[in-house]
């Protein structure tokens, strides 16, 4: 085995003359030196993500359903469809839309933007109050206006009519 001598004195053995010829041209040494860099980046924004928390691994569903059995019922307060999500107690329903009016009745010297925002919510939650109740109303096909504001007023009406409690207890 005879040693080979490299550019500096030191001695490789055979076959790795060629070898320290190629790693010793700068493109594979640039490119090599590119490759650890954007490893390292990597590396440390996996880390980074990971003990922040950021990170979001996926994690793997498994459904298994044992045999001979059904899939359970839907409860008799949830919706009959599958894919309906299910709707929130009439209570809450009532709620919301007692804090809501309250908070549409303060606001009126407050910014539009908020005023628009609040009369939204309040015309979601009356919606959800009629769907609840299956009364019929239009509030959502009608334009902003009056006939909106009549539609709204009527559908208060026809809440309170089926039972809905919209006014807190005066005292």
């Amino acid at each position: 085995m005879r040693a080979v001598v490299g550019r500096g004195g030191s001695a490789y053995g055979p076959g790795m003359a060629a070898a320290a010829e190629v790693l010793g041209s700068w493109p594979v040494q640039l490119g090599l030196v590119t490759a650890m860099a954007v490893a390292g980046c990597w590396i440390f924004e996996l880390a980074l993500r990971l003990f922040t928390g950021t990170l979001r691994l996926p994690v793997p569903r498994r459904v298994r359903r044992r045999p001979g059995r059904r899939p359970r019922e839907r409860a008799a307060t949830g919706s009959a469809r599958a894919g309906a999500p299910p709707r929130r107690p009439l209570e809450a329903v009532a709620a919301d839309l007692r804090r809501l009016g309250r908070e549409l009745a303060l606001v009126s010297t407050g910014s539009a933007a908020h005023r628009a925002g609040v009369q939204a919510a309040y015309d979601d939650v009356l919606a959800e109050a009629a769907a609840t109740l299956e009364v019929p109303h239009r509030l959502a096909g009608t334009a902003p206006g009056e006939e909106r504001e009549l539609e709204r007023l009527r559908l208060v009406v026809a809440l309170v009519d089926a039972g809905l409690v919209l006014a807190g207890p005066r005292g």
